[in-house]
């Protein structure tokens, strides 16, 4: 960063219409300056080494070479925080999650239509700030990616230990929360409680997330619909863009999709989820509060502590952003506060 603390970002983008929209959305933030364009990852390999920005947005279609094999060269040799700028069709939010998944910190929808710039002044720069904010990691191999992708679907089943005798788990993520998020559910067996999921992502994103975790896990995942009941061994996880909360009806529980207020900047919010789990569930569920900047999530954890259920927040050595998880504990909202490691089996093994 400049000496005055501002955040110096490198555009990277085929489309010179989209880099002078983005750059356009960042130019009246006092605390991020935008250091240089580039029209492909050629290009935008020698600008990093002349600029040393330390934010990288990247789009994801572009000629010469695509997003993705970039992404994985720069984590692998020169890591920077880099945020994706990917339009939704399916392909591009099935290439964006992958794109997670090769080190990228955030995700981005991009906008179109008159109204565009209006949409990327709302969120680009609050994306960028939470790069910048996030612990760096290099790309997993891709040898290591295919053994735990065929060996998730395999999770063993042990009769000895039974699944926890909570019935709900919720789980809330956002800044590096797809990797996060994952490293839990690849973990659990398909006994495992029903789970509800927030994750910040944009709209459009979401199902595209839930598909990839339904592949690389033992129980199923999928974007939650409303009036979906919670069971055994399946996860639902919010649309973007909608919150998600459960409901209690007669013996059984129920999710509630809708549209509404942002809550702590969010939708969907951690904190809806949580308020309504506390009150629908009470100590018959566990919460777990991932990786992510900001607030959101830690009084939803606070009201689910009050109410008995047992809650966990992901300690700061493994968070690639320790803002959430930080809030939570400030506020005695974490029964226990763990690596992300030791949380599966926390999970199934809530401490009494």
């Amino acid at each position: 960063m400049l000496a005055g603390g501002r955040i110096r970002v490198l555009i990277v983008d085929d489309s010179a219409v989209v880099r002078k929209l983005l750059s356009e959305a960042l130019v009246r933030e006092r605390d991020i300056e935008v250091v240089g364009t580039a029209p492909d990852p050629y290009v935008a390999r020698d600008k990093i080494l002349a600029l040393s920005p330390d934010v990288l947005t990247l789009d994801i279609e572009m000629p010469r070479m695509d997003g993705i094999t970039f992404l994985r060269k720069l984590m692998h040799f020169h890591p920077v925080p880099t945020v994706v700028v990917s339009s939704q069709t399916q392909h591009s939010c099935r290439t964006a999650i992958h794109a997670l998944e090769a080190g990228a910190v955030e995700v981005l929808a991009k906008p179109d239509g008159p109204d565009a710039l209006v949409q990327l002044r709302h969120v680009l720069a609050d994306k960028i700030r939470s790069a910048a904010a996030s612990r760096m990691r290099r790309q997993r191999r891709a040898d290591d990616t295919r053994k735990t992708t065929a060996a998730r679907r395999r999770v063993p089943q042990n009769p000895a230990s039974p699944a926890a005798p909570r019935s709900v788990v919720a789980i809330g993520a956002s800044t590096g929360g797809t990797d996060a998020v994952a490293d839990v559910l690849r973990c659990l067996p398909e006994s495992s409680p029903g789970i509800l999921i927030v994750q910040h992502i944009p709209a459009g994103f979401s199902a595209a997330f839930a598909r990839r975790m339904n592949e690389i896990c033992a129980i199923e995942v999928r974007e939650a619909q409303d009036g979906d009941e919670v069971r055994p061994g399946l996860a639902v996880v919010a649309p973007g863009d909608y919150h998600m909360l459960l409901r209690r009806r007669a013996n059984r529980h129920t999710v509630t999709v809708r549209t509404g207020p942002r809550v702590s900047y969010q939708r969907p919010s951690v904190d809806v989820l949580f308020a309504s789990v506390a009150e629908s569930a009470g100590s018959d569920a566990i919460g777990v509060l991932l990786t992510g900047m900001g607030a959101d999530g830690a009084q939803g954890l606070l009201q689910m502590r009050e109410a008995g259920a047992h809650t966990i927040a992901q300690d700061e050595a493994t968070c690639i952003v320790f803002g959430m998880p930080r809030e939570a504990i400030q506020l005695g909202a974490a029964t226990q506060v763990l690596p992300l490691d030791a949380i599966p089996r926390a999970i199934l093994h809530p401490r009494q």
